[in-house]
């Protein structure tokens, strides 16, 4: 099954004053120079998907500039039955989120309902940025498979805030022992389920993501990717336990599922190192394809496939190899954004059967 976006309605979110854009059910593409907005349009996608910018923008920052609101709308089909969302937002006040004009009363709840995928320039954190990056992108693919493992993964969190403000508290005295007891028994009671969720999700998603890497560079490297956590064989209770001096002199909270990280490997040695700006690239676009891939087999639906210039930097025969794997069946509806119009012409009348073009200029599309 696939899941199609319609009709995307825009109002005053980013530089965007007012755009109704009805998309095809394959490919749809934006081009334009850089800053028209392109950009902004897939965001919009995301936001009625995840509840929230892809760049982590507070709500406010979305508004267009001298406007007091923003609206989104979204008239999908899922599993070929229609699904209207809406998202809105006035300065100062608390968003609404509504699907078929009903507002959750958790935004949690809609996790998951819009799946969807996202190729972008600024994904590049996820190989250069700290093991913070690396986790956000794990716990982001997993919670929209799994509201239980979203859950957990709050609780701890929480926890997690109490503890060290716990050990904030008690420098320069003996921490409250008891309190500390029952703290660690509730963190290692749900951080053993997201330890255990994220080992399972590495392991499937790396085989996937080495097989398209394969495709990617047409099988000129070897890549490997491997979960890697700083929680002892014992456990995470014993490992907190463990830790308890040296956590009380650090005043934070040192080992733990929040502390894990991915090591991502080309040809043995580590990517963030040694890899060019074009294996980079392809390093990511294969992680994402697996993301797609898995998300499909869990969800049972095809996501939404956002490819953000993802194109820059990459070499004529990569170029081609991935929009000839997007354009196959295992791929539906998908979002380009490009500068170049010849270019992605050409690209498309070669790969694929369905498409649409639209201009973007100074936040105008046409």
């Amino acid at each position: 099954m696939d899941l199609i976006l319609n009709r995307l309605n825009i109002v005053n979110y980013k530089n965007i004053a007012g755009a109704e854009i009805l998309c095809s059910p394959r490919f749809n593409c934006f081009i334009g120079n850089n800053g028209a907005g392109k950009t902004n349009v897939l965001d919009a996608v995301y936001h009625l998907s995840m509840c929230k910018s892809y760049f982590n923008l507070p709500d406010g920052q979305n508004i267009r500039h001298g406007e007091s609101f923003f609206l989104l709308e979204g008239r999908y089909e899922r599993e070929n039955e229609p699904l209207e969302v809406c998202c809105g937002v006035k300065r100062g006040q608390k968003k609404v989120f509504k699907r078929n004009k009903k507002s959750y009363e958790r935004l949690s709840e809609h996790i998951g309902l819009l799946p969807l995928v996202v190729i972008s320039p600024v994904d590049t954190v996820l190989i250069d940025g700290a093991s913070e990056e690396r986790r956000r992108f794990i716990d982001g693919v997993i919670s929209q498979c799994d509201r239980e493992y979203l859950r957990h993964l709050m609780v701890y969190n929480r926890l997690l805030a109490q503890r060290n403000a716990l050990l904030k508290e008690c420098v320069g005295r003996p921490v409250d022992g008891d309190m500390l007891s029952v703290l660690d028994e509730r963190l290692a009671e749900h951080g053993t389920v997201v330890l255990e969720r994220r080992r399972i999700f590495a392991s499937e998603l790396a085989d996937i993501f080495q097989l398209y890497y394969a495709k990617v560079s047409s099988g000129r490297e070897m890549v490997e990717m491997e979960y890697c956590t700083t929680v002892k064989e014992g456990g995470m209770l014993e490992t907190l336990r463990e830790n308890r001096e040296r956590d009380r002199i650090l005043t934070y909270t040192s080992a733990g599922v929040h502390r894990d990280d991915i090591s991502l490997r080309l040809g043995g040695y580590p990517v963030k190192k040694l890899g060019s700006q074009g294996q980079k690239k392809s390093f990511l676009t294969a992680l994402k394809f697996a993301q797609f891939v898995y998300l499909s087999k869990q969800k049972g639906i095809r996501p939404l496939l956002l490819l953000d210039d993802i194109f820059d930097k990459l070499d004529a025969g990569r170029v081609s190899q991935i929009v000839d794997i997007v354009a196959g069946d295992t791929f539906g509806q998908v979002f380009i954004t490009d500068t170049n119009r010849g270019h992605i012409d050409d690209i498309l009348r070669e790969h694929a059967s369905d498409y649409k073009i639209f201009n973007v200029d100074d936040g105008e599309v046409k």
